[in-house]
């Protein structure tokens, strides 16, 4: 739950302690704008402003499942700017993400890392609950594949934010939600499971 600003400070902190940290971040938005109603800070701004106080190691973010509407001709060129991979909706239509996270694994290599999750990474099907859908996103085998091909990095942190109760008339995002996050506490480093 929350709004994807939760995951701007948790950043600081973590930056604080241990350096820059990759990323490996599942979205329909790369959450890059400059600012939205003169704020500088807001739910589509947290990793711009992660970039500028070099909270992030800019090489090791991966974004997944971007897509969605913009007004700019070239959204993802900030992103590209800063040395982000953005591997679009569209490129993990219809198959695995194994080898995609194999390729992630090896860019993340052995430094601390961070993984944000954003339900609107989702395709709406599975994750209505949210306050910025968009269409022809991610399956939920796919956020599995995404989650547990993490497994063996060196992961500091998670968040899974943006899911709306307002918008989640049958509690499906929620169950969704609740389990990726289960997923994702089940892949920290030294956590054994069965």
């Amino acid at each position: 739950g929350g709004d994807h600003t939760i995951t701007y400070p948790i950043l600081q902190a973590l930056a604080a302690k241990h350096g820059p940290v990759g990323l490996v971040h599942v979205d329909a938005h790369t959450d890059t704008g400059d600012g939205a109603l003169g704020e500088r800070i807001y739910h589509g701004s947290s990793f711009r402003r992660c970039a500028e106080e070099g909270l992030l190691d800019c090489g090791r973010v991966v974004q997944i499942g971007i897509r969605g509407s913009s007004y700019d001709p070239d959204p993802n060129k900030y992103c590209r700017q800063q040395g982000f991979r953005v591997v679009p909706a569209e490129e993990c239509w219809m198959k695995s993400l194994e080898p995609l996270m194999r390729e992630v694994r090896a860019q993340m290599g052995d430094k601390p890392m961070y993984i944000s999750f954003d339900i609107d990474g989702l395709d709406p099907a599975y994750a209505p609950g949210t306050g910025t859908p968009e269409i022809a996103g991610l399956t939920p085998v796919q956020a599995l594949e995404i989650i547990r091909g993490c497994r063996g990095l060196n992961i500091v942190g998670c968040d899974l934010v943006e899911v709306a109760p307002q918008y989640d008339t049958s509690g499906n995002t929620a169950l969704l939600g609740a389990n990726l996050l289960f997923e994702m506490l089940c892949v920290l480093p030294g956590v054994k499971t069965l």
